[in-house]
């Protein structure tokens, strides 16, 4: 997967969070529309991270293709 592709992912989720947030303070959300809103916010912090790898591999010389997706409770455990 390339950065174009991890772009074209991150713009189909966050097209898919605008959607569900949209919605959550019209009519609010069910349960398994909450659930694929944590689903897609996972999901994000994944594909950003992933894209941080692959910059930061090339960015020192190595190979992008390198990096590779993170659990989930690994990148959503990181501190700011």
């Amino acid at each position: 997967m390339g950065d174009q592709d991890i772009f074209e992912s991150i713009d189909e989720l966050i097209s898919q969070e605008r959607e569900l947030r949209s919605r959550s303070t019209v009519d609010g959300l069910s349960d398994e529309e909450r659930a694929r809103l944590r689903e897609v916010e996972v999901r994000l912090d994944q594909c950003w991270d992933l894209l941080r790898q692959r910059r930061a591999l090339s960015e020192y010389g190595e190979d992008p293709s390198a990096a590779r997706v993170r659990p989930a409770d690994e990148v959503e455990g990181y501190e700011n």
